[in-house]
């Protein structure tokens, strides 16, 4: 057995009572391999339904550590799949289709639209889109069984929502009213699709597209202010307004005329109209994957901001990643709070 099929096969032995869980809870989409603390830095291999999305952040991978991976993955499956490899070890890991069409099997089916489950939730999947993540954050897994189960006739906010799969569970899980705000057009878009698919009508869910700094400000009642110099960009404009449960789950860094999103050095900024747009007694869940952030740094830092506001914090819980995301020294760089106030 070469040393690849080696840490494949020990991955999915440690996995077999989260492909039990899965198969129970109605869910085809999870991680297979994570490489960085499985043996393969850089490697990682999910499933998305039928799809098999193979991707490599370090190097690229040659024919033969390709052939090496499937075949491996394929023995310990007992068949063959569909697959798909995207390189992202290029600049903004942004995936390179130049060099790899030979790990596409085959090109037609492997790019199609696929479907995938989780949680009993319907997504539409694809190996490749316009933009450069997959279309589902595995690793969110665990906090968007957090928000099916405590959604039942909540108001749910839903920040940076990308393509809206914690407003998915919000209205899996029978919440009254959705609100999914993102920048991205195309990832609303897929949102939309989703919510399609799974038969939530247009009155329980709703789509903004914004940018996080005016549209969670005006729900917080808060002013929206230019950069100096700057003019700014129209905007939706919103009604302030509260939320029973808000989440909020912001990319590591962007830069808009309304604002900078900085997990590393200025959570607050985003943490703040968060807060304010939540109830009195509500919930908010937030997300920080900033590796480098240390988790009891980043707590004190979220509790200061919220006492600062006069917001007490009755209880706090910790939502760590599922098993298919291990973490040898318990530092997961996403770390996943949930404040009750």
């Amino acid at each position: 057995m070469t040393p690849i099929a080696a840490s494949i096969a020990l991955a999915f032995a440690q996995r077999q009572p989260l492909f039990s869980r899965c198969q129970t809870e109605n869910t085809t989409c999870y991680r297979l391999f994570h490489g960085t603390n499985e043996g393969l830095p850089g490697v990682t291999v999910d499933r998305y339904g039928d799809l098999y999305l193979l991707q490599s952040f370090h190097t690229p991978l040659d024919v033969g550590q390709y052939q090496q991976i499937v075949a491996a993955i394929e023995q310990q499956l007992g068949q063959s799949v569909l697959w798909v490899y995207n390189d992202r070890s290029g600049s903004n890991s942004r995936i390179d289709t130049a060099q790899q069409d030979f790990a596409l099997r085959p090109v037609d089916a492997a790019l199609a639209d696929h479907e995938g489950l989780e949680l009993g939730v319907s997504y539409r999947v694809r190996g490749r889109h316009q933009g450069q993540d997959p279309l589902l954050f595995l690793d969110l897994r665990n906090a968007r069984r957090y928000v099916l189960e405590n959604s039942q006739g909540k108001d749910v906010l839903n920040l940076f929502s990308y393509t809206c799969g914690v407003g998915l569970c919000a209205a899996k899980g029978g919440a009254r009213q959705v609100v999914n705000i993102d920048f991205a057009q195309s990832a609303l878009a897929v949102g939309k699709e989703n919510a399609e698919l799974n038969g939530f009508p247009e009155s329980q869910i709703s789509f903004v597209q914004s940018d996080f700094f005016p549209a969670c400000r005006q729900l917080a009642g808060l002013p929206v202010a230019a950069r100096r110099g700057k003019r700014l960009p129209s905007y939706p404009r919103l009604a302030p307004r509260q939320f029973d449960l808000v989440f909020l789950d912001p990319p590591r860094y962007a830069s808009s005329a309304f604002g900078t999103v900085d997990l590393l050095r200025d959570y607050q900024s985003l943490l703040k109209p968060a807060i304010l747009t939540t109830q009195a007694d509500g919930q908010l869940i937030c997300c920080n994957n900033v590796a480098q952030v240390d988790m009891d740094t980043w707590r004190a830092l979220v509790l200061r901001c919220a006492e600062k506001l006069e917001r007490p914090v009755r209880d706090v819980q910790v939502i760590s990643p599922a098993e298919d995301f291990p973490s040898p020294d318990g530092h997961s760089p996403l770390k996943t709070l949930v404040l009750q106030f």
